[in-house]
């Protein structure tokens, strides 16, 4: 067992509150006064376990460190003030430190034995200074601000905002608004659909006032083009009535050559007798939509009458329409001297610009006229152009060279696509069969025609009599047999010519064994 001893003091008097004694006198008194001293005693069972004898964690562990000694200067004042009496807010001001007090003289250094101070008066004030309380800081920002944490690399916002995504689809609606919507092909087709959902006695007003703060010039070309493809030019021709209306809208050439284009093509374009007053009149983007009217929708001798004036006048027209003139008279063959004509006003221009689909047309079209030299001039001009040539220009150029009796010039082709690693096609597939053919190249025309069929590609007949013509020439009677089953399979029956051949063969074959 141990005990803690208390002691509780007793006064039997209390010190009046009027009275003037100084603390130090006052302390005196209660010290003496307190005579009665009562002495308990607590018990308290003395600990039998292990783990009440040891030390707290938060003794053994202490968060912090301890506190640094405090200063010797700073121990001495704040004991003898004690002894004296004095609080602590008296001690922390500066009327408490009295340069007479005798307790200060007395610990002070430099004072004489009568207890007079001879502190000069920068000591004093440097002293006083340090019972002031906060020191005076430097001068600036009192108040210290705390920088802020870094961030963490999951929650690092980007440098900039995210850019819109380039496929986005704006709505057809009118309400909402975007600087760049008058040039938005979703925004202008979608006027197109919904001035097809009108009713037939509305007007194309209701729709288009909605739409007439976000159109510019030349936005409802796309529209009335669109309003074309769908087989409504009445629709087409009421748009560009509303557009001439509209000061900020018209006058503009693709607006009305949009709408040209479109009437012409249905038939429904009136077309002045006097073509020459016309083309004064017109402008060389309205002469070329009207002739891509005309071609489009057959009338190829409205359109040769333009073309004509247009070369009378020395008004060149783009290359693309002589190539889509070319292709449309071609498939007549009493127009074959047009065609001819075309082709050498197309080979004297310097400006030549043709895209790849319209060479590759007017390649097939010069290889049926047998004109072989302008086939290799289209190719060589393509390729200089520095545009990536497509396999159907390259079948195209086989085909011609074959035709034209070049066999190894048209076999340097195949190696050149074999080293772009193009992908070929069936058009492809059969040009080449047939050049090995011609070549009498059994291994290389085997390798193809089982790529052909490894494509997924279905062999055609011509590709069948081809691969037979050969295996007979070369007497290879077990191929012929697999060609004949394929051909049962795939419901062909050879010609007389290959029969008999066939029949010639295998009776040669027995006479042989």
């Amino acid at each position: 067992m141990s005990c803690f001893r208390y002691q509780i003091l007793v006064s039997p008097m209390t010190p009046d509150a009027s009275s003037s004694c100084s603390v130090s006198s006052l302390r005196y008194e209660l010290r003496s006064n307190f005579a009665n001293i009562i002495s308990v005693t607590f018990m308290r069972p003395s600990p039998t376990r292990v783990h009440d004898r040891k030390i707290p964690k938060n003794l053994r562990y202490p968060r912090r460190a301890p506190p640094p000694p405090e200063p010797e200067a700073d121990r001495f004042f704040r004991h003898k003030f004690d002894d004296a009496g004095l609080t602590k807010s008296e001690v922390s001001s500066g009327d408490a430190l009295d340069p007479g007090d005798p307790i200060l003289a007395h610990h002070v250094e430099g004072s004489d034995g009568d207890g007079e101070v001879i502190w000069e008066e920068d000591e004093i004030e440097t002293i006083s200074s340090l019972f002031r309380g906060r020191i005076p800081q430097k001068p600036g920002k009192l108040v210290r601000e705390r920088p802020l944490p870094l961030p963490t690399p999951h929650k690092l916002r980007p440098s900039r905002l995210p850019t819109p995504k380039r496929n986005f689809r704006p709505p057809t609606s009118p309400a909402s608004s975007s600087k760049h919507l008058y040039k938005t092909p979703e925004f202008l087709t979608g006027i197109a659909r919904d001035i097809r959902s009108l009713p037939p006695e509305k007007d194309v007003s209701l729709v288009l006032n909605k739409c007439a703060p976000f159109l510019r010039k030349g936005s409802l070309s796309l529209t009335i083009r669109e309003l074309g493809h769908m087989g409504l030019p009445d629709r087409a021709l009421q748009t560009f009535c509303w557009a001439q209306k509209q000061p900020l809208l018209f006058p503009d050439d693709r607006t009305l050559a949009s709408t040209v284009e479109v009437l012409a093509r249905f038939h429904e374009l009136k077309v002045p007798f006097d073509l020459d007053k016309f083309k004064d009149l017109a402008s060389q983007t309205v002469m070329e939509a009207m002739v891509r009217g005309f071609i489009k929708g057959g009338s190829l001798k409205l359109a040769w009458k333009l073309i004509s004036v247009a070369r009378n006048s020395n008004h060149m027209l783009d290359s693309s329409i002589y190539a889509k003139m070319i292709l449309q008279l071609s498939k007549d063959p009493d127009h074959n001297f047009l065609v001819l004509t075309l082709l050498d006003e197309l080979a004297e221009r310097e400006d030549l610009s043709l895209s790849s689909e319209d060479c590759t047309a007017v390649m097939k079209v010069c290889r049926i006229l047998k004109k072989y030299e302008l086939v290799e001039s289209l190719f060589n001009w393509h390729k200089q152009t520095g545009r990536d040539t497509t396999v159907v220009m390259y079948t195209m150029v086989i085909h011609s060279r074959i035709c034209e009796g070049k066999l190894r010039e048209a076999m340097e082709l195949v190696w050149e696509m074999e080293a772009a690693n193009y992908l070929l096609d069936f058009p492809a597939y059969r040009v080449v069969i047939k050049l090995l053919v011609s070549l009498n190249d059994i291994p290389r025309a085997n390798r193809y025609f089982k790529r052909l069929k490894d494509a997924g590609f279905a062999p055609t007949y011509d590709i069948y009599c081809d691969l037979m013509k050969l295996y007979l020439g070369s007497g290879r009677l077990a191929k012929c047999r697999e060609l004949k089953k394929e051909l049962d399979i795939a419901g062909f029956a050879l010609e007389a010519e290959l029969k008999a051949q066939w029949v010639q063969l295998e009776s040669q074959t027995k006479l042989g064994s």
